[in-house]
C-alpha cells in the first residue's frame, strides 16, 4: 500500500456528509415512529427527543466503508483482512438490538446477552485477540478460548462504557470522537511508522468512527434535537473495541523491535507494543471510572448495576454549578488530556517535556473543575468592565435592574422601624407585593 492520506479524509468526509444528511430524515422518523420516550427523572433535558440517531450513524458506518471499499490505498484491506466484514456483522447485530431498545425498552439483561453475541460474531469472523503483551516477560500467546473470552470482555466494556456516558448532549459523541482521532493517530504511526500493514484495518476503523461523531454532533449539541440513543452508543462502542482489538491482535512486536538499537532503546521502542491495550483503557478512562463508580454505587445501595440514577460524573459537575455547555467541554477536555498524552508519551517516551506538559493540563483542568466554588471580584473601578455576576452585590442587583427595566432603578425608599408600611410591613418583615398601594389599586 502507499500512502492513503488522502483516502483517509475522502473516507472521513463521507462518513461525516451521509451522517450529517441522514440524521435530519430520521429524527421525523422517529417522531413518527413515537420513539420519543417520556422525561425519566435521571434525564437533564426538559423536552420529550426522538432517539434513534443511532440509524443515521449506522448509514454512515455502511457509506465509509462502502466508499474505502473502492478506493485503491485502502481496497487492500477487504482483500487482505476479513476484520471489515467481522465489524459490519457485529455493527449490524448490536445497531439492530440498539434500535429495539429506543423503541421498546428491551430489558438490560437481553441487551447485555445480544452484546455478548455481536462480540461472538465478530470473533466468529477472525477479529479476536491473539496475545497480551506483559512488562518484563514479552508476549504471551493466548489461547484460542482465552483470546475470545478477552475479545468479549473487551467489546462489553467498552460498549456499557460509552452507553452510561451518553447522559447530556454531545457528551458520548464528542468524547468517543476525541478517543478516536487519538487512537487513529496512535494506529496510522504503527502502519505507516514502521510499514506494519495489518494496522491498517485499525486506522480504517478510527477514521470512520470520527466521521460518525462528527457528522452527528451538530444535531446533537446542546439543545439536542436528536439523541443517538442505545442504537448510536453501542454501535459507536463496538467500533471503537473493535479498532483496538484489531490493532493488538494483528500487530506483531517483534518487527516493531528490530527499529530498536540497545536495551534502553528497545525499552522505549518497545514501549508502542504496549500501548495496544492500554490506549483503548486510556481513550475511554473517563466512561470507565464512570461505570466502575455506578456499578460500585448503586450495588451498595442494593439496587442493580444496570439501575438508572442521577450520579454520573456529568451530573455531579452540573452539582457543582457548571452549566450544561462548560460540563460537557470539561468532559472533552479530560477525555482528550488522557488520550493524546498516552499517545504523546508512546511516541517520545523519554522527553521529560511531556511528563511535565501533561501535568500542568492536568493541574488546568482541575482548576476548571472546581470554578465555580470560586466566584471572583473585579474591583469597583472595573466593574462596568465585566459581566455582573463578577460585581459586588449591590452595584450587580443595579445592573440586573436595569437590564430588565430599561431605565435606571428607582432608589430605594427607607421605612422606619416600627410603622406600618404597605400591607402591614415593617422594616423587619416581609416584603409588600407591590411598592405602592395606589400603583396596585391603578394596575387593577
Amino acid at each position: 500500500m502507499g500512502q492513503p492520506v488522502r483516502e483517509y479524509l475522502l473516507t472521513l468526509c463521507v462518513t461525516v456528509a451521509v451522517t450529517y444528511l441522514l440524521t435530519g430524515p430520521v429524527r421525523k422518523f422517529a417522531i413518527a415512529a413515537g420513539a420519543m420516550p417520556e422525561i425519566r427523572a435521571r434525564d437533564v433535558h426538559r423536552e420529550p427527543t426522538p432517539r434513534l440517531g443511532g440509524i443515521a450513524m449506522f448509514g454512515g458506518l455502511c457509506a465509509g466503508l462502502l466508499v474505502a471499499d473502492h478506493l485503491k490505498n485502502l481496497n487492500g484491506v477487504f482483500e487482505l483482512s476479513n476484520e471489515p466484514r467481522a465489524l459490519l456483522s457485529g455493527a449490524a447485530l448490536i445497531w439492530l438490538i440498539g434500535v429495539l431498545d429506543d423503541k421498546f425498552e428491551i430489558d438490560a439483561l437481553i441487551k447485555l446477552g445480544a452484546q455478548m453475541i455481536a462480540a461472538g460474531v465478530m470473533v466468529m469472523q477472525g477479529l479476536t485477540v491473539l496475545w497480551i503483551p506483559v512488562p518484563g516477560i514479552g508476549t504471551v500467546a493466548l489461547t484460542q478460548w482465552q483470546g475470545n473470552l478477552l475479545t468479549v470482555a473487551l467489546v462489553v466494556i467498552t460498549i456499557n462504557a460509552v452507553n452510561f456516558v451518553d447522559g447530556l448532549d454531545g457528551l458520548a459523541a464528542g468524547m468517543v470522537c476525541i478517543a478516536a482521532a487519538a487512537f487513529f493517530l496512535y494506529a496510522y504511526r504503527i502502519w505507516y511508522g514502521y510499514g506494519i500493514e495489518p494496522a491498517a484495518p485499525a486506522t480504517l476503523f478510527a477514521a470512520i468512527l470520527m466521521g460518525m461523531c462528527l457528522g452527528f454532533l451538530p444535531h446533537n449539541m446542546h439543545p439536542a434535537r436528536i439523541f443517538m440513543g442505545d442504537s448510536g452508543s453501542m454501535l459507536i462502542g463496538l467500533v471503537l473495541a473493535a479498532g483496538a482489538i484489531s490493532i493488538t491482535g494483528q500487530v506483531d512486536p517483534d518487527t516493531m523491535a528490530l527499529f530498536a538499537g540497545g536495551e534502553r532503546n528497545a525499552t522505549h521502542a518497545m514501549l508502542p507494543v504496549f500501548i495496544p491495550l492500554l490506549l483503548p483503557l486510556t481513550i475511554i478512562a473517563i466512561p470507565m471510572a464512570d461505570l466502575v463508580l455506578a456499578i460500585v454505587r448503586r450495588t451498595w445501595k442494593g439496587q442493580s448495576p444496570f439501575a438508572a440514577d442521577r450520579g454520573h460524573l456529568h451530573h455531579r459537575l452540573l452539582e457543582l454549578g457548571h452549566s450544561h455547555s462548560r460540563a460537557v467541554l470539561i468532559m472533552y477536555f479530560w477525555s482528550g488530556l488522557i488520550a493524546f498524552g498516552a499517545v504523546a508519551y508512546s511516541v517520545h517516551s523519554a522527553s521529560m517535556w511531556i511528563v511535565l506538559a501533561i501535568a500542568l493540563l492536568s493541574a488546568v483542568g482541575l482548576v476548571l473543575l472546581l470554578l465555580p466554588r470560586f466566584t471572583p471580584r473585579a474591583p469597583r473601578w472595573a466593574e462596568f468592565l465585566v459581566p455582573p455576576r463578577y460585581r459586588h452585590a449591590e452595584r450587580a442587583a443595579e445592573a440586573a435592574a436595569h437590564d430588565a427595566s430599561g431605565r435606571e432603578p428607582e432608589p430605594a425608599r427607607p421605612v422606619t422601624v416600627g410603622v406600618s408600611g404597605v400591607n402591614g410591613a415593617t422594616a423587619v418583615g416581609p416584603r409588600s407585593r407591590f411598592p405602592d398601594r395606589r400603583k396596585a389599586e391603578s394596575a387593577r
